[in-house]
């Protein structure tokens, strides 16, 4: 296997499914040991092997990106297996409703775990071997969803928000060291996370297209990336819009989101 990536090493997270399962698979596929890290073991297994029996090398790291001592732990491992760390994807996210009455406060607090404290888990872990070597790429999978607060998902536009501010200031502090950052804000995504949702999704893109997009934007060296560009420009513009106009947008997406909650809870 040959590529931009030929004989450099990747570590992903979130990649027993969905958005991270493909960005391994193809980063392997251009030639990179990858590193692959979730919290569910059997799918990250099956992962290895396939990436194997197309002659790629991947080695599988449960971790649960919301407790550092974890991802540190991830780091260490796939450091003494397959060597130093060239490229890091923060992709493991969760998307859960924000509830209005109760607040559904555990999710809530998931979510910023996972979403914000768990890319910042992942790249810190990554910096002080980067910094040393003065090379190094870290990336961060934040959402379209992260430029606009909607009805019923405050807790997950926040925390997309939030990711989107501290690669800002990473990427500024760490000019000149020779290590990049990238930042990049997906629309809507065919994944396991995305399945639930009942309301229409614009512009629907399958997992390989989307990480297919990702690894031309992390190959590229862009700081941020957006797409799809339709997409982008329908949110930005949003941006604008009356709150009555959005509530109507939106329609009855808080009870949906309720009853999606509830029954997850069964």
């Amino acid at each position: 296997m040959a590529g931009a990536f030929a004989g450099k090493v990747a570590l992903v997270t979130g990649a027993s499914s969905g958005i991270g399962w493909e960005l391994a698979k193809q980063l392997a596929g251009e030639g990179a040991a990858v590193g692959v890290v979730a919290r569910r073991v059997e799918p990250l297994n099956e992962l290895v092997s396939q990436i194997t029996a197309a002659k790629g090398r991947a080695l599988a790291v449960p971790a649960d990106v919301g407790q550092r001592e974890q991802i540190e732990a991830a780091f260490a491992r796939v450091r003494a297996e397959l060597g130093p760390i060239d490229l890091v994807v923060a992709n493991a996210g969760v998307g859960r409703p924000t509830l209005l009455d109760p607040v559904n406060m555990g999710d809530v607090e998931d979510t910023f775990r996972i979403n914000l404290m768990g890319v910042i888990y992942t790249l810190s872990a990554a910096l002080p071997e980067m910094l040393a070597r003065k090379s190094g790429h870290l990336v961060a999978v934040s959402s379209l969803a992260s430029y606009r607060g909607l009805p019923a998902e405050s807790a997950y536009c926040a925390s997309k928000a939030a990711v989107n501010i501290y690669m800002d200031g990473l990427r500024m502090h760490l000019r000149g060291t020779g290590v990049r950052t990238t930042t990049i804000c997906p629309g809507f995504i065919k994944t396991p996370m995305t399945a639930t949702n009942k309301f229409h999704m614009p512009q629907l893109m399958e997992a390989d297209y989307a990480a297919r997009k990702m690894i031309q934007a992390i190959r590229a060296g862009k700081k941020v990336y957006n797409f799809p560009r339709g997409l982008h420009f329908l949110i930005k513009l949003s941006r604008w819009l009356p709150d009555s106009v959005m509530t109507r947008v939106m329609g009855d997406y808080d009870s949906e989101a309720k009853q999606a909650v509830a029954d997850r809870q069964k």
